[in-house]
């Protein structure tokens, strides 16, 4: 009975070395590496074609860094019948009819202000730029009209019925602390969304702006930086609000990042889809440059969408508390920036004065090789 015993103690010794061999000749295969997870984002866009609102749309799309969750549209560059037809024509383009146009607010919240304005330029002033947007002409009959005109075809897919400030909630507080909201237009739909549920500010990740000139002239106004302009009230509550981080970039920065001739020419032959190449052919620069070559633009909104895709493009910037002025005078829709003690309700900004040309060109010649 003990021979067979230790017999029995022989063959699990085998056997476990056995096993024990296996393990050690067939090491575990590594985990594999899990994707990292997508910033959400939602778009607040006065839209135009291409530059610069359209090319900001364009390189966050492309990234695989981004999930947009929907483009809300709001007063500013153009009118908001303008701005969903562009909105829509750019996600044909890319193939993206599934990202949601949100329509939103659609005049200025000081009442009467569109139909005055050329009044109130006489009075307060004209900055280095005539630019008006939106109060340069007339409101269109439909976004539907506006796309036939420009476009010459049949739009595929029409706007969420949805109200744009509904929409950032609603995408907020189903993504808390996730979502970058980038605002590259007037603030409108953000200043409606704040007041009806002023906790989406906090359950924000972070607000990255196009707008302001804080240690810079303003172009609208010889204070003011159009976006901030159209509608002070709006920005105001909105860059009060409990936001984690608030990052913008006005003139002072986007004014030191021109395109030249060589910059225009070098973008246009990368672009390939016959959607862009139409706006291109169309668009405002195109005729400037090919007139002058001596012309300069500015790329704006992209800067801020170049940002969420890789802050270090930042190389050097101030952190300050920030308000609006939106008292109707000479220095009406001012951003400031302060240094010493702010006025109460003010919060503190990352005001970004430089950014890494290099690494910003690496990510714009990228997208356009992708259009």
């Amino acid at each position: 009975m003990k021979k067979w015993k230790r017999f029995g103690q022989a063959i699990c010794a085998f056997a476990l070395i056995g096993s024990m061999a296996t393990v050690f000749a067939s090491p575990a295969k590594p985990p594999v590496a899990k994707a990292p997870e997508k910033t959400p984002i939602i778009l607040d866009t006065d839209m135009v074609d291409l530059f610069d609102d359209g090319v900001a749309l364009i390189m966050l799309e492309k990234s695989p860094k981004v999930d947009i969750k929907g483009v809300t549209i709001v007063l500013g560059n153009s009118w908001g019948e303008d701005g969903t037809a562009s909105a829509i024509r750019h996600l044909e383009g890319l193939g993206r009819t599934d990202i949601p146009v949100v329509v939103g607010v659609n005049r200025p919240t000081r009442p009467g202000r569109m139909e005055n304005i050329m009044e109130e330029r006489k009075n307060f002033g004209y900055g280095h730029e005539t630019y008006m947007g939106s109060c340069s002409y007339p409101e269109p009959a439909s976004w539907q009209e506006s796309y036939r005109s420009r476009y010459k075809s049949e739009p595929t897919v029409t706007p969420a019925k949805e109200d744009a400030a509904d929409f950032i909630i609603r995408t907020i507080k189903e993504n808390p602390h996730k979502i970058t909201v980038v605002e590259i237009g007037t603030n409108g739909n953000l200043a409606k969304a704040l007041e009806k549920d002023p906790s989406i500010a906090s359950l924000s990740k972070e607000i990255v702006y196009m707008a302001g000139a804080f240690l810079h002239a303003g172009n609208t106004t010889p204070t003011a930086e159009f976006n901030v302009w159209l509608d002070p009230e709006a920005a105001k509550k909105v860059y009060r609000a409990d936001w984690p981080k608030q990052t913008f970039f006005p003139l002072d920065v986007c004014e030191n990042e021109p395109i030249n001739y060589k910059n225009f020419r070098d973008l246009e032959k990368r672009i390939k889809n016959p959607v862009f190449k139409d706006m291109w052919e169309r668009h405002y620069m195109t005729a400037l440059f090919r007139e002058n070559k001596n012309h300069k633009n500015f790329v704006w909104d992209v800067l801020a969408a170049a940002y969420v895709l890789d802050p270090t493009i930042v190389t050097d910037e101030v952190y300050m508390p920030i308000d609006v002025n939106d008292t109707y005078s000479i220095s009406y829709g001012q951003t400031v920036a302060f240094p010493g003690t702010p006025p109460p309700g003010t919060k503190k900004a990352h005001i970004v004065q430089k950014i890494d040309r290099k690494k910003f060109w690496k990510l714009l010649t990228k997208t356009f090789d992708q259009m």
